[in-house]
């Protein structure tokens, strides 16, 4: 199996939706959502399941996942005939049924609380996943990049939404420093061919530096080929000027290269030695 999109993480919020996966065997994926988020990675092999801060001590992890067996396409009103007929009782879903839920040798666990919605993603990263930021499969620069914050032991977050103004924006990496935090973003070959994009962008990072954050941006060139020279010590050099990571409650930690103290590289991750 190596097809994106085999897994689809999901959230469950509550402890209805939980009783209804682990006792009927079944979940529901907005029509309108799936078309939107999972473009191209429809329909999924597997299940699984993020659980939020209504579950204690299970909270903020991956533990439960599951073999898809059937997907229906069903209105609301058919998922749940007792419910009260609404505006909302036409609304599509597609309904997935899966084999009883399997737990995980190990949760795959959030180091920070997140906003997520749904997670698609290969199988080989989800059994190789250690935390939540290993299952993300959006781009092969940014799993290069990835691995090699891993390897440096700096600290991310993966498709971390941020709101500002009422806008939501998606950072590829977000880094929590002590005095300012930092975006890091991965920019594909069309970015500077495309006007419009950059022009979004621009008000992007302005409403992102107008906020306190600092914006630093990598083309595929540096990526692919400096980033031991340019990509890592830039981060460094700007997560050093403010004040170093912030992990748990500790003191900040600024970062020094020439420390080998890194995280433990996944089976699947990308490696670089450049």
């Amino acid at each position: 199996m190596s097809g994106r999109g085999e897994v689809l993480v999901a959230i469950i919020n509550n402890r209805q939706d939980f009783v209804i996966a682990e006792r009927k065997n079944w979940y529901r994926v907005p029509v309108k959502s799936a078309a939107k988020r999972l473009k191209g990675r429809w329909p999924p092999q597997w299940i699984a399941f993020y659980l939020t801060k209504k579950f204690g001590s299970e909270a903020h992890s991956v533990r439960y996942y599951a073999k898809i067996i059937e997907i229906r396409q069903v209105c609301r009103w058919q998922l749940f005939p007792r419910e009260q007929r609404n505006e909302d009782s036409d609304k599509q879903y597609f309904q997935l049924f899966f084999n009883p839920l399997q737990k995980l040798p190990q949760p795959i666990l959030s180091r920070r609380w997140r906003r997520i919605v749904f997670i698609p993603t290969t199988w080989q990263k989800f059994i190789n996943a250690v935390e939540l930021n290993d299952l993300y499969d959006d781009s092969p620069l940014e799993n290069r990049l990835w691995a090699q914050l891993k390897r440096h032991n700096i600290p991310a977050e993966r498709q971390f939404y941020m709101k500002v103004k009422r806008q939501h924006y998606a950072l590829d990496f977000a880094i929590f420093c002590d005095k300012a935090n930092i975006d890091v973003e991965t920019d594909g070959d069309s970015y500077h061919a495309n006007p419009e994009k950059s022009k979004q962008d621009n008000k992007r990072n302005n409403a992102l530096e107008a906020v306190g954050w600092k914006v630093l941006r990598f083309n595929t060139l540096q990526i692919q080929e400096e980033m031991e020279s340019y990509c890592i010590p830039k981060i460094v050099e700007t997560i050093n000027n403010q004040g170093g990571v912030e992990e748990s409650k500790l003191v900040p930690r600024k970062i020094d290269l020439n420390v080998d103290g890194g995280y433990q590289l996944g089976l699947f991750d990308e490696f670089s030695g450049d």
